[in-house]
């Protein structure tokens, strides 16, 4: 088996777990692919064997790897994204952060999640993605997102006003800080904090959410993913902000937005002993009352 290894910078707290993974992964013969800029910062922190390889992005990740592992938090495994892309190469993500709700493995579980690994003890996940579609080619390539896209307001701008449409059809305009489109796996993030629903991963449903709208009977809008969305915005300010998960872009308003379900999937990892809403219920406290214990 290849494994991939992906990661940001870290504080001194997290070092032994990250040990911990890279001697997993010897003591099993697994050879390991290091995304280049973390090798560069664990290079005289993690003793690492010679057979080490390092990869910087998604041409040098396929066909070089089984599967990724990302160390961190959920904007940690986000960032996989960008690199897995179309390839199909299944994403694990080690929580190091603090809710992990895609990052679903504890850090005290390295070595238990790691033989599952070996074992095929887990089954693959199938998530979709939005993408980004913009006269000015916004995001380049990385046009796409397994959580959310959003449009926003500027700190320092006033309420703006967005003309929603499906299939060119008119939804709604929204008096509002700005708006979620949100996959159903994001529905458990940011759309969440701002009153949206959860909503199940294979429901093939996306959900717009409006942020701090300024008119009581707005709600948020379930739709199916098979449709176009479209986006006007008017606002006093001249631009506002457009993010696919943790990547923002400041946009003129004159810009047109429209966000689609993106032609290809993800597999998340998921291992035999989790499931979904065993992960609501243990990481949101999803229904959880004390009468039922």
């Amino acid at each position: 088996m290849r494994i991939a290894i992906y990661g940001r910078e870290f504080n001194n707290t997290v070092l032994p777990y990250v040990k911990e993974v890279f001697n997993a992964l010897e003591q099993n013969n697994i050879q390991t692919i290091v995304y280049d800029k973390f090798h560069q910062f664990i290079a005289d922190k993690v003793s690492l064997p010679e057979t080490v390889k390092t990869f910087d992005g998604n041409a040098a990740l396929v066909g070089q790897a089984d599967l990724l592992i990302s160390l961190g938090g959920d904007g940690t495994l986000l960032d996989t994204m960008a690199l897995v892309r179309e390839s199909g190469i299944p994403v694990i993500g080690i929580n190091f952060g603090r809710l992990g709700f895609l990052a679903s493995v504890n850090k005290d579980d390295i070595s238990i999640a790691i033989i599952a690994l070996l074992n095929n003890q887990f089954s693959l996940d199938r998530r979709s993605l939005l993408r980004l579609e913009s006269e000015n080619n916004l995001f380049g390539e990385e046009n796409f997102a397994l959580n959310d896209i959003t449009i926003h307001r500027r700190d320092d701008s006033a309420m703006m006003l967005v003309n929603a449409y499906m299939n060119k059809e008119f939804i709604n305009s929204y008096w509002a800080d700005g708006l979620i489109i949100a996959t159903s796996t994001g529905s458990t993030a940011y759309s969440l904090s701002c009153g949206g629903p959860i909503i199940y991963p294979s429901s093939q449903s996306f959900v717009i959410t409006p942020v701090a709208p300024h008119n009581l009977n707005v709600r948020p809008l379930i739709v199916p993913d098979n449709v176009s969305l479209t986006f006007e915005v008017e606002a006093r300010s001249a631009k506002f902000l457009v993010s696919c998960d943790s990547r923002t872009e400041t946009v003129d308003k004159s810009v047109k937005i429209t966000v689609k379900k993106a032609d290809f999937d993800v597999n998340l990892i998921r291992l035999n002993q989790e499931s979904y809403l065993t992960t609501l219920r243990k990481k949101l406290l999803w229904g959880i009352d004390t009468r039922n214990y």
